[in-house]
């Protein structure tokens, strides 16, 4: 309450238009390049709470905590659009849904443990590789013909949905080259990692509340580290924005946007990385 009451109308307008930024660049990047927003919408929100001073040890918290709420409806429309095109693999979700749980549970706790300048030290440190397999990673490359079975196979899951939910991301982009490296066509990844943002977002964004229930110097509106303006602010823009995305998507080079949208990640996670370790 303390931090609710010191907040002025200037800090609330700049809460709300650095939320609505968010909104409309994850939009788009998911329109143009078919991957969640997740992966813009905490570093954009951890500058925009950084900007208002909120305290340092919550910023990552409320930003991850934040985005996995807005990636529920994104994922469970992308999820019946890709199903509708028979793009989804049902039997492979049936294997790996157990251990994916798992693993978010692992990295919600994790989470809601780990100081606020450990997680965005994770996430700069994971986003930049991402960044670099996005820019400069090929849809022929390949470690295995097939996807690994017994302790890998439950590994694999478990690992996607813990570092996904520490990040605050969908899944997807881990999910899919850790698929087609392991000989999955593009379009069937895609379609089955659709699935991985309902998976990951709905559990995340619980144990993103529940564990940030009673902090103090929250943002306004927040239910636990979960901000419900960020959520109400970026949620309906992102989704009515990825239309035009795609349209875009279908006038530019797709590896041009690719490489452009790399750079923006890697920049972004740099900065937040450079904020910690300074």
């Amino acid at each position: 309450m303390d931090f609710i009451t010191a907040m002025g109308s200037n800090d609330m307008g700049t809460l709300a238009l650095g939320l609505m930024i968010a909104g409309v660049v994850s939009g788009l990047v998911a329109g143009m390049l078919g991957v969640g927003g997740g992966i813009v919408i905490v570093p954009v929100m951890y500058h925009v709470l950084a900007a208002m001073n909120v305290p340092e040890n919550l910023r990552m918290h409320v930003a991850v905590g934040t985005s996995l709420a807005t990636i529920i409806p994104t994922s469970v429309s992308s999820l019946w659009a890709h199903n509708k095109k028979g793009a989804v693999d049902w039997e492979l979700l049936k294997r790996w849904i157990g251990p994916m749980l798992v693993g978010v549970i692992a990295g919600s706790t994790l989470a809601g443990w780990a100081p606020g300048q450990m997680l965005a030290l994770f996430f700069g440190l994971v986003a930049l590789p991402l960044a670099a397999n996005m820019a400069f990673g090929k849809q022929t490359w390949r470690l295995s013909n097939h996807l690994p079975r017994g302790i890998g196979g439950s590994a694999l899951p478990f690992g996607i949905g813990g570092v996904s939910t520490m990040m605050g991301i969908g899944g997807g982009m881990l999910g899919v080259p850790s698929m087609t490296l392991c000989g999955v066509p593009i379009h069937r990844a895609v379609g089955t990692a659709s699935a991985f943002g309902a998976i990951i977002s709905i559990p995340g964004a619980v144990g993103a509340a529940i564990a940030g229930f009673g902090a103090s110097g929250l943002p306004p509106y927040s239910l636990g580290y979960t901000n419900l303006l960020g959520f109400l602010l970026i949620a309906p823009v992102s989704f009515f924005v990825a239309p035009a995305g795609a349209a875009i998507a279908h006038m530019t080079d797709t590896n041009r946007l690719r490489r452009v949208f790399a750079l923006f990640i890697a920049v972004t996670a740099a900065k937040m990385l450079w904020d910690v370790l300074n």
